[in-house]
């Protein structure tokens, strides 16, 4: 257990934490299943902005900017670089090895800028609409828990690594699918019973949290169709288009 809750505070975080001491099949599924837990050591200075903001009454869209902001420097930007990566892959060519080696290169083309100024203004503009209210930015927070479930969702059983190396290779069907529905479960249920004890309507949890896995399989199923399975790019992209998916369904429902 030591040993998966450093791999994911250690891949999904910049916080500086020991290395596992061994990266088994085991270690990396549970570390998978714990990624939605790691998002609570990025709410605090998430959390703290919002306070400020307040505070110093400046408008919810500063706030959310600041908010994005702290998200991508606690997690070194890298799920925003394998967002640009998978974007510029998927453009790049319909041959799956050149796909991939564009994907490796990690220079950002005119698809991943595209795609990350998008997404980015979406996450943006949903999470100012959601900051205006308790309700709302309990959703925002449930928004972040959720969209690291994307990584559940990618890893488990079944979805295959386009390459027999690297991160997603170490992780890729890492997690048995009972577990995933139960993780998935046992999400939307804690939750629900958070946005109830904010006042909020406790089905728009599970909504939110629907939201993130819906938009994460939509993208999965893009890449194990032209790349043949998930990559570390992968696995990011397939975050950060969670999380602006979940945002969207929180702004529809709250």
């Amino acid at each position: 257990m030591s040993d998966a809750l450093r791999l994911a505070v250690g891949t999904l975080t910049a916080m500086r934490v020991p290395a596992p001491r061994s990266i088994t099949r085991s270690t990396a599924g549970i570390a998978m299943l714990l990624a939605p837990l790691t998002a609570l050591l990025l709410l605090l200075p998430a959390a703290a902005c919002i306070a400020l903001g307040r505070l110093l009454d400046v408008p919810s869209t500063v706030q959310a900017v600041l908010v994005v902001m702290v998200l991508a420097a606690g997690t070194r930007a890298l799920h925003l670089d394998g967002l640009a990566d998978t974007a510029d892959g998927l453009a790049a060519s319909y041959d799956r090895e050149r796909a991939l080696a564009v994907m490796r290169t990690g220079d950002v083309g005119p698809a991943g800028a595209a795609t990350l100024l998008l997404v980015l203004a979406l996450q943006i503009t949903c999470a100012a609409s959601l900051l205006t209210t308790t309700v709302g930015t309990t959703l925002a927070a449930v928004s972040l828990l959720a969209s690291r479930s994307a990584l559940t969702v990618a890893c488990t059983r079944g979805v295959p690594s386009a390459r027999p190396e690297g991160l997603g290779a170490t992780v890729a069907g890492s997690v048995a699918r009972p577990a995933t529905i139960v993780a998935l479960l046992v999400l939307a249920g804690a939750a629900a019973a958070v946005v109830a004890a904010a006042d909020g309507s406790w089905w728009t949890a599970p909504a939110v949290v629907a939201g993130a896995v819906l938009g994460a399989a939509v993208l999965l199923r893009r890449c194990t169709t032209r790349l043949g399975g998930i990559t570390g790019d992968v696995l990011g992209a397939a975050l950060e288009i969670a999380l602006a998916a979940s945002l969207l369904v929180a702004t529809a429902v709250v």
